[in-house]
């Protein structure tokens, strides 16, 4: 019997990458930047039409433009943590998942045991 198992994808930390999840970061944080300024202008656009709530249409915008700022300030500290990181560390980069072969007489704790798929620079170069 096959089962689906989530698997970490630990990336140890290299000077490239490092660089390219810097990267990653700002271009994420420009993007969100950007897109307040536009929810900005959509806003000022809506309260100048006629029959529309000023308070319920900033009120709806404001909304948005909190959580683009509060997920910028999340990448901000990512940035600074970054920075921290040592080259050579390990970090956890995301979970897959993976089909897994039960058999019967195996041990179910080895077969749930924590699994990783370790790379570095996009090569895989060990699997825990």
């Amino acid at each position: 019997m096959n089962i689906i198992k989530k698997i970490q994808v630990k990336q140890i930390i290299t000077e490239k990458s490092k660089e390219k999840l810097k990267n990653n970061f700002i271009h994420q944080k420009m993007r969100l930047e950007q897109e307040c300024q536009q929810l900005l202008f959509e806003q000022r656009k809506l309260e100048n039409k006629i029959g529309t709530s000023k308070q319920e249409i900033k009120s709806r915008f404001q909304r948005e433009i909190n959580q683009r700022q509060h997920r910028i300030k999340s990448i901000d500290f990512k940035l600074e943590q970054l920075e921290i990181l040592e080259i050579g560390s390990e970090i956890i980069e995301r979970e897959v998942e993976a089909l897994v072969e039960v058999n019967e007489g195996e041990h179910w704790d080895e077969v749930m045991s924590e699994h990783a798929i370790v790379i570095k620079d996009n090569i895989v170069i060990r699997i825990e």
